[in-house]
Formats: structure tokens, C-alpha cells, sequence
């Protein structure tokens, strides 16, 4: 069913890096998911309202905040997809993540609705008046809400999307709020003991849950999220694979929304390459981390290195070993040694842990006293996190 209706509605469906053909999948889905939540809440209310049962009433709410949220997406994925003006050069991919936190936020306030619904319900005792059919109709919600979350998984994974990631999620807890209202009117209909309130409690809280762990994923994505490290290790394997790159630091990546990642790094070469040979280099390694679609964007910054002086490579040892001396997890890069009037001037980064205990000021002093000798300088930048790609040079100096 979910292939057809896929194969039915977007052509070309397996060229997803096409925006367009993203759009289409957005569309389709936000499209089923109004009409099936739509058709749930109109049963569900039904039999609400027939029976009394504020669990009930309380999923079949769930069911419309469900549609609400499909029709926010449906317009976020829309918005998503416009492409890149004046006042936003990189799009508008993120208004995907700002309609997940939308979508969260309603849930939550419904949630919270009914929860006090709920507890009213528990102190007021009513007895809601529940059937077979009753049961019969929750059975076929439940199944046609995992229906529905497999739809979506399956959405979410052919297009990489984190606000139909949430839908699915939100689709499963469907499955077990509607499952606490038929758990609910099982024990009236067979034990005579009504819990409805407390289900209707149960619903709510767990709605309330749903919606803070979506909220909290899709702030994550707004306030910059660190990429995947599957995706950071694609990018430094696809560089080094440039048989003229040595090395690679300073690693960023920055996401604008699905399929608008910008990506800037470092590349060390050889010092005596040409400037026009380095920029072919550059152009090449651009070239590959695009066609393998890690990134939209890429900006390469050249450090000419040498592997021959004697000088670098002692100076290189002796930092080494001081950095490993004061704490292993200490490492460093873009070392630069220069000679002026009889003093040595050796300026090179250091990466720690984003939590690293010393502030940069009291590791660089640090550094410099252990290191210091009468005839050098030391310039040192301390840079936190790096994402740990830090020297991943194919050949370690000697």
C-alpha cells in the first residue's frame, strides 16, 4: 500500500536528493496523515460522546492535534522548499525543524488539557457506557495508527527527514495511548471496575512525554546540532583519499536544513606545490565530497606543510611530548616555524574536549612554560571540540 501510493503520486520517487521530489514525499505524507487523523477523531469522538469515556474523547483529541500537526508540516515542508533569496543565502530548509517544534508544542498544550480533564474525571467517579463494538472500533484504531507510523518510518528514512521521524514516533504513541482506552473499557466490560479517569491520566501523560522528546530533538536542530559522526568520518575519508593530501583539521559542518549542509575544512599539502596545483587539489577534493552528496557547500582552506625540515620535526617531537605529558587527550596541528633575527617564532593549534577543565588562557601559559626556551616564541590557539579530527595525516611525522 505504501509503495503504491508512493509510486502513485510522485514520479521519479527514487531521486531523493531532489528537492523537489522531497517536496512531493512531504506533501503525500502530511496529505494522509490530515486525512487519516481527520477520519479517527470523527470515530473516535463518536464513539466518545455515545459512551462517555474520557479516554476516549481524550485519544480522539490526540487524533486532531495529529491532524493539526500534519497541516503544519504539509505547510513546513512547503515553506522548506522554497529556494534560497537575498535576506536567507542558504535557504529555508530549517522552517522544517521550526514546524517539528510547533507540532511538539501543540501536543504538549493539549496534552496538558486533558490530563486535567482526566483527573476531573477520576474525582467526579463517572461511569462512561461501553460495548463490544466499542472495542471493536479501538482494535481497528490501533491498527490503522501502525499503519500509519510505518508510513512514516518509511517516509522519514527514503528522505532523511527528522520532522517525519517525529510524525512516526507520534503515531506509535497513538498506538499505546488508544490501547490504554481499550485496556480501559476491557476491565469495565468484563470486571465492572472503571479506570477511564485513570487512562485518560495515562494518555495524557504520555502524550505530554511525546511531545517534550520531539521538542527537544527539533531544538537540538535549531540551535546547531553536531553532525553524525558517520557523516564527519565520510568527509576526512573522502579528502584523504586526494593522494596530495596529507592531512585534515578543523572540520565544520554546519546543516541549514535537510540537504543544505556547508562544510568548510582544512587540507594539509605539500609546501612546495604551486598555487595553481594546490587549487586544482582543492577543486578535486570540493568535487568528491559534493558527489557523494556530504555536503552542498565546501570551503577548503590550504596549510602548506614540510615533512623534510629537521628543525620542524624536532620541534614537532618536543610539542608532542609536552601536550601528552600534561594530558593525553591534548592534541594539535598547523605547526609553523619561522626565524627572525635570531629567535624562532613556532605558532601551532591545540585541541582539547569542549569540557576541558583549564579556560584556553591557563593551558596556553601552561604549554609555554613547560615548552619555554630562551631563543623561541610560542604562539598557541587553543580549539575546543574539532570534532576530534585533528591530525588525520596519512603520514606521521618521523
Amino acid at each position: 500500500m505504501i509503495e503504491f501510493l508512493i509510486r502513485t503520486f510522485i514520479k521519479d520517487h527514487e531521486n531523493t536528493a531532489d528537492k523537489n521530489i522531497r517536496l512531493r514525499y512531504g506533501v503525500l505524507a502530511g496529505s494522509v496523515g490530515i486525512f487519516c487523523n481527520l477520519l479517527l477523531t470523527a470515530i473516535k469522538v463518536t464513539v466518545g460522546l455515545l459512551t462517555g469515556a474520557i479516554s476516549i474523547i481524550a485519544d480522539a483529541v490526540n487524533n486532531l492535534s495529529d491532524a493539526l500537526s500534519s497541516i503544519v508540516t504539509l505547510v513546513g515542508f512547503r515553506l522548506s522548499g522554497k529556494p534560497a533569496d537575498e535576506d536567507h543565502p542558504y535557504g529555508h530548509g530549517r522552517i522544517e525543524y521550526l514546524s517539528g517544534f510547533i507540532v511538539a508544542a501543540a501536543v504538549i498544550a493539549v496534552a496538558v488539557n486533558l490530563l486535567k480533564t482526566s483527573v476531573e474525571n477520576i474525582l467526579n467517579g463517572r461511569v462512561p457506557e461501553v460495548s463490544r463494538t466499542t472495542v471493536l472500533i479501538l482494535v481497528i484504531a490501533i491498527l490503522f495508527k501502525m499503519w500509519m507510523a510505518r508510513f512514516y518510518f518509511y517516509i522519514s528514512n527514503k528522505i532523511s527527514s527528522t520532522a517525519m521521524k517525529a510524525t512516526a514516533k507520534d503515531s506509535l504513541t497513538d498506538c499505546i495511548t488508544t490501547s490504554a482506552s481499550l485496556i480501559s473499557v476491557l476491565v469495565l466490560l468484563f470486571a465492572k471496575i472503571n479506570i477511564d479517569g485513570w487512562a485518560g491520566a495515562l494518555v495524557s501523560l504520555f502524550v505530554i512525554y511525546s511531545g517534550y522528546t520531539a521538542a527537544r530533538d527539533t531544538i537540538d536542530l535549531l540551535l546547531g546540532k553536531a553532525p553524525e559522526p558517520k557523516r564527519i568520518e565520510e568527509i576526512r575519508r573522502t579528502a584523504l583519499e586526494n593522494p596530495e593530501v596529507i592531512g585534515i583539521h578543523d572540520l565544520r559542518v554546519h546543516e541549514y536544513g535537510p540537504g543544505t549542509v556547508i562544510v568548510s575544512l582544512h587540507l594539509e599539502m605539500d609546501y612546495d606545490k604551486t598555487l595553481s596545483e594546490a587549487h586544482e587539489i582543492v577543486h578535486q577534493v570540493e568535487n568528491a565530497i559534493r558527489g557523494k552528496k556530504l555536503a552542498e557547500q565546501v570551503t577548503i582552506h590550504i596549510d602548506p606543510v614540510s615533512y623534510d625540515d629537521p628543525q620542524r620535526r624536532q620541534i614537532l617531537k618536543e610539542v608532542r611530548e609536552t601536550l601528552t605529558g600534561i594530558d593525553p587527550v591534548i592534541s594539535m596541528h598547523d605547526l609553523m616555524v619561522a626565524s627572525e633575527n635570531g629567535r624562532r617564532r613556532v605558532s601551532f593549534d591545540v585541541v582539547v574536549p569542549y569540557e576541558y577543565p583549564l579556560s584556553d588562557e591557563e593551558l596556553s601559559t601552561k604549554i609555554r612554560s613547560m615548552l619555554k626556551k630562551p631563543d623561541t616564541d610560542y604562539e598557541i590557539e587553543v580549539d575546543r571540540g574539532e570534532y576530534q579530527i585533528l591530525s588525520g595525516s596519512k603520514f606521521p611525522e618521523k
